[in-house]
């Protein structure tokens, strides 16, 4: 009947109770009393002016607990930043990630792209937080969202024949329980079921993050959570997903999503030793890129029509590492996306995209 604000606030019954009873006993109360009643609405008003309802924390992005099996205790970070403090908006990016090898092949182009990039965020964004989503872990349901809520976890080696020293990869990193219950929540706003639960880190993140952030020269430095995809190849579910966290920007966390813009490993052999890239992977990288650089009122609906291409099939016979893009173009709201580089190789696309500005260069 009433709205949860009123039930919540005693300062509603106590005040109108305590007018009630004055004005039936002031008839009967003594001059003296009379003359006191002032102190003691002067001290009422004083401690409820100082109450702060613990609800009023939840706004400003503070976890509280919620009837989810992720975990709302001990934590890394505090997701929300102080109320008297104005964060810059961070901005969002997409990573094409390539195969486990892309940690150890210093040679390739993309090394020093995604050792740049690493920098940018670690030295100009310098995030509270990173929350991934990576075309490696898609949950088993295409209306539910895993994501790790541990603060320690392992590697997952999902791939096979590659030399020994691929399944010795390691990469440091520390979960935050508290960020996950946050997600969980924003999700569960928009209408998006979700669960946490304990996975380790797929090639997806740390192969790439490896290169981006090598932990001895330009390490993370901050908790890193790992959210995963839909399992279905709708792109308009995963860019509302992408919006679903955008409030995570303004609190001081970056979203990275990891994928490929063109990702055939089928037709990997009918390309191996030719010296020009499948055309496929030119046209549709180019027509990505068209799209998500787009005006962001109509990118949801060219990004869409992207996926329907009649070589779309082609670029992504299972469009699992095409997803994450979507995700990230949903949390850019309405900041612009920008392809930072790419390149076209035999039957993939390495194309790198930011959404949104990075923060203003402070004085010195």
């Amino acid at each position: 009947m009433f709205d949860t604000w009123v039930l919540r606030r005693p300062t509603f019954f106590i005040l109108p109770t305590l007018v009630i009873i004055l004005a039936l006993l002031t008839s009967s109360l003594s001059p003296l009393l009379l003359r006191s009643l002032p102190v003691v609405f002067s001290s009422l008003a004083t401690k409820l002016k100082d109450y702060s309802p613990p609800f009023n924390n939840i706004k400003r992005g503070i976890s509280s607990t919620t009837e989810t099996t992720t975990t709302t205790s001990t934590s890394t970070i505090n997701t929300a930043p102080p109320v008297s403090s104005i964060m810059p908006r961070t901005p969002v990016y997409f990573f094409s990630h390539g195969g486990p090898d892309v940690q150890y092949n210093t040679a390739h182009p993309v090394y020093p792209v995604l050792q740049r990039i690493g920098k940018e965020i670690t030295q100009k964004v310098k995030p509270k937080a990173v929350v991934v989503f990576s075309a490696h872990w898609q949950s088993p349901s295409a209306d539910e969202i895993h994501l790790n809520n541990a603060v320690l976890t392992d590697l997952i080696y999902d791939f096979y024949g590659f030399p020994p020293k691929f399944y010795e990869a390691t990469f440091p990193s520390t979960g935050s329980p508290q960020l996950a219950s946050r997600i969980v929540s924003l999700l569960s706003e928009a209408g998006i079921p979700a669960r946490g639960l304990k996975r380790g880190l797929d090639h997806g993140v740390f192969s790439g993050f490896n290169v981006a952030f090598p932990p001895e020269s330009n390490p993370l430095g901050c908790p890193l959570v790992q959210v995963s995809l839909f399992n279905s190849e709708d792109p308009d579910a995963h860019y509302r997903l992408g919006r679903a966290v955008a409030p995570l920007r303004d609190e001081g966390v970056v979203i990275i999503g990891t994928g490929m813009t063109v990702h055939n490993l089928r037709d990997m052999r009918f390309a191996a030793g030719r010296s020009e890239p499948l055309p496929y992977a030119v046209s549709f990288d180019n027509a990505l890129k068209e799209a998500a650089e787009a005006d962001p009122s109509v990118r949801q609906e060219k990004m869409r029509e992207v996926t329907k291409r009649p070589d779309a099939k082609q670029a992504h016979p299972w469009m699992d590492h095409l997803m994450p893009i979507h995700v990230v173009a949903g949390a850019a709201g309405e900041d612009k996306g920008k392809q930072t580089w790419t390149l076209h190789e035999a039957s993939f696309a390495w194309a790198q995209y930011r959404f949104g500005d990075l923060p203003e260069e402070e004085e010195k």
